[in-house]
């Protein structure tokens, strides 16, 4: 039987981790015929080595390594490459085949459009588990419940934030997609950590713009802390400004949509068709200088950038997922 192992990123609230273990759950009842672990790159146990470990305990020879993280950055081309080159080093007879994160897609648009629909029907409710078949029958207009036209509205789509600039013009790309499907003033964009505009420079920008209602969406997995922070932000927010509407939608969670994009980065993985953008990776000139470190660094195949034989760093771009 075939091993997939799911790298989830891990959160200080159980919570969090215990609804990413529910997804992977969903993911492993789509594919029965496949053996799943799943694993965190911290903040919670089995750590990646521990992950692999638990597969070859169980007499995997072949591993096939899917992160379950939105945009490609720091853990997916360096963390979790270093634990692939690590556990290589141990498992000499373990082949080990690595995905791409989600990326950006269509269906993450879905996914964000049925948030907006639940924050309009709900007035906010945040952490709601409503079903989700019925938020995704209900059209934007269906939904309305406030007297605000579309006109004067803004949605402002929150993400993590990092240090990578690719992953961060990802998301600006994610923004405009959602932009060309929505009827608003204008889709927004900002981050809750490392970089800017930060969330309350985002809220700030919309009063700007001239905005009467402002729907904030967090682009993030699983709920966590950063899922409180975000509510207790836009919350304060809205207490200060009782003349505009706030309605706040809920982190993507175990969308059905979710597990379709899921499946699919498994089932890409599993028939060496992993690709990865290496065009504005900011880990290229850092890999060429510390070529004699241990970690192939990447998205799909010998790693984005791939430690040839005698240690030779090759930046490829069309690597087919092969460990």
């Amino acid at each position: 039987m075939r091993t997939v192992l799911l790298v989830g990123h891990g959160s200080r609230i159980q919570a969090g981790n215990d609804e990413l273990l529910q997804f992977t759950s969903q993911l492993a009842a789509r594919k029965p015929e496949l053996k799943f672990e799943t694993c965190f790159i911290e903040l919670a146990s089995p750590s990646i080595a521990g992950g692999i470990a638990k597969c070859v305990e169980e007499g995997a020879t072949q591993i096939y390594i899917v992160p379950i993280i939105l945009f490609a950055a720091g853990h997916s081309k360096l963390d979790i490459p270093m634990a692939i080159d690590e556990a290589k080093l141990k498992y000499p007879g373990v082949e080990f085949v690595y995905g791409r994160p989600l990326g950006v897609q269509e269906r993450a648009v879905d996914i964000v459009l049925d948030r907006i629909r639940e924050a309009e029907l709900l007035s906010g409710s945040v952490g709601h588990s409503g079903n989700e078949d019925r938020a995704a029958a209900l059209s934007l207009q269906e939904a309305r419940t406030s007297e605000v036209e579309d006109k004067d509205t803004i949605v402002l789509l929150m993400g993590r934030g990092g240090s990578d600039p690719d992953a961060n013009s990802d998301f600006y790309k994610l923004g405009r997609l959602l932009w060309e499907r929505t009827p608003y003033l204008s889709v927004e964009s900002c981050f809750i950590a490392i970089t800017k505009p930060s969330l309350p420079e985002g809220l700030e920008r919309c009063l700007a713009l001239g905005a009467r209602k402002i729907i904030v969406v967090p682009y993030l997995l699983f709920t966590g802390v950063l899922m409180k922070q975000f509510a207790e932000m836009v919350s304060r927010f809205a207490a200060e400004h009782p003349e505009i509407e706030v309605e706040i939608g809920r982190q993507l969670g175990t969308h059905p949509l979710l597990v379709d994009m899921l499946t699919e980065r498994i089932e890409e993985t599993m028939e060496g068709q992993s690709f990865s953008n290496c065009d504005n990776c900011k880990y290229r000139d850092e890999a060429a200088l510390h070529h004699h470190h241990h970690h192939h660094h990447g998205e799909g195949g010998h790693g984005h950038h791939e430690h040839g034989h005698h240690g030779r760093v090759h930046h490829r771009h069309g690597h087919h997922g092969r460990q």
